[in-house]
């Protein structure tokens, strides 16, 4: 068994300029990056690799620009403000895609900074409610360190790594980061969920995104029958149709009677459902994401947002014009895998209006914005005004169309400018 060591012992590894990995999602190991903030004054441009961090990340603060720099392959709520403040970068890249990085050697982590489970009997340690990434980055680093945490849930699937894998490990006893979408969903989600379910066949395989939608939706589904899931995000409205018999995964052609996924973020009770639990498979995200094994699964229904999306049917998902505001991640891996899943259904659902009131269907996306799914991949469009079906239309049916589900305060607008655009073509 491998010596166990503090915090601050394990993080003195770190050197300037090094490159380190850090392990997201609900595993994100908080007591090690408090010990690492610690060291800021002595560090220069320590590179930080991660995906989505949740919980406490200390490091985080435009106060350390000179200390860390964060190469993010997806933007989260801790470095958003951060990379617009030049402290960092986004690397554009499909979850599908973020192992082979790390096996071709295009990024080889100095250090690894991971969250796991105690070793059992054999020394194996779970990473628990995080694979995705997170292996592919470990074995592929010089040095790992790992924060041993007793609530860290064991899962079963690829996430296992001996203790002789570890270089130095550090015992903790800390709660996991918890969200719960379920409690935020709106009567404009709701509507939107319905009109999602009406879409969703008995015996479909389900892929939700993260958020309020996602969980919207899955309220809506206690009456179908024998679904299946394989999706990278585990959430928290999926145990109720777990429990109810729902969620079977009886015809699923991958891991049938199994949930598949890369990585959860939810509640307590979530973590307490899927430790030791043999009906979750928590895997690689080059799998999971691999739109030919999605594609394998009967009536697929990839579920996923939109920052924008313009009248011929571009999505924009990860930008707010220049600003980059998350990721491309796994949707256009589901998508696809979707659209070649036999009586499958890529689907994007999105409120009609922000927060401030600007129309989410528009003329053109901003300027610099990215197109995260093309308009050749997107099948459905639904807002709470209903559900714009694009595929096989033309440019000027699918304009109609979304202009059909836009807000009414904008469609007026909307239909101006389609004119423009079509040369008042059938407008």
């Amino acid at each position: 068994m491998k010596k166990y060591t503090t915090a601050e012992e394990a993080v003195k590894v770190i050197k300037s300029y090094d490159k380190v990995f850090v392990h997201g999602s609900a595993a994100t190991p908080e007591v090690l990056l408090a010990a690492l903030e610690k060291r800021a004054d002595e560090l220069n441009q320590v590179n930080i690799i991660s995906l989505s961090t949740y919980g406490n990340m200390p490091i985080a603060q435009l106060k350390y620009k000179n200390s860390f720099y964060f190469n993010t392959l997806f933007v989260s709520q801790h470095t958003r403000e951060l990379i617009t403040q030049g402290m960092g970068s986004y690397i554009p890249v499909f979850l599908s895609e973020i192992p082979a990085l790390f096996h071709r050697k295009i990024i080889v982590p100095d250090v690894a900074l991971i969250h796991v489970s105690p070793p059992d009997k054999h020394g194996y340690c779970s990473l628990g409610v995080s694979v995705d990434i997170c292996l592919s980055a470990l074995k592929n680093a010089k040095y790992v360190i790992a924060q041993v945490n007793s609530k860290m849930p064991r899962t079963h699937g690829d996430g296992m790594i001996h203790v002789n894998e570890i270089n130095a490990l550090v015992e903790v006893e800390q709660s996991l980061p918890e969200i719960d979408y379920t409690k935020e969903i709106t009567e404009v989600e709701q509507t939107i969920g319905k009109y999602c379910a009406s879409l969703i066949e008995d015996g479909a395989t389900l892929q939700m995104g993260i958020g309020s939608i996602p969980d919207a939706v899955l309220s809506m589904l206690e009456n179908h029958k024998d679904l299946g899931v394989h999706t990278e995000m585990f959430s928290v409205g999926t145990i109720n149709l777990l429990k109810k018999g729902v969620i079977t995964n009886k015809y699923k052609k991958k891991h049938r009677r199994k949930i598949a996924t890369s990585f959860a973020i939810g509640n307590r009770d979530m973590y307490d459902f899927i430790h030791d639990n043999p009906v979750c498979s928590f895997l690689e995200s080059d799998y999971i994401n691999d739109a030919y094994v999605i594609g394998k699964n009967p009536k697929v229904t990839a579920i996923n947002s939109a920052i924008e999306i313009d009248l011929t049917g571009q999505v924009c998902a990860d930008s707010i014009g220049t600003k980059q505001f998350s990721g491309v991640g796994g949707q256009m891996d589901f998508m696809r895998g979707a659209s070649i899943s036999e009586g499958g259904k890529p689907i994007i659902a999105m409120s009609s209006v922000t927060t401030k009131g600007a129309s989410k269907i528009v003329p053109v996306l901003k300027e610099g914005a990215g197109v995260v799914s093309t308009r050749a991949n997107v099948h459905y469009v639904i807002t709470e005004y209903g559900i714009a079906s694009l595929h096989g239309k033309n440019l000027i049916e699918r304009a109609k169309a979304l202009i059909e589900i836009a807000h009414p305060a904008h469609r007026e607008a909307l239909d101006q400018a389609a004119r423009i655009r079509f040369n008042n073509h059938s407008f």
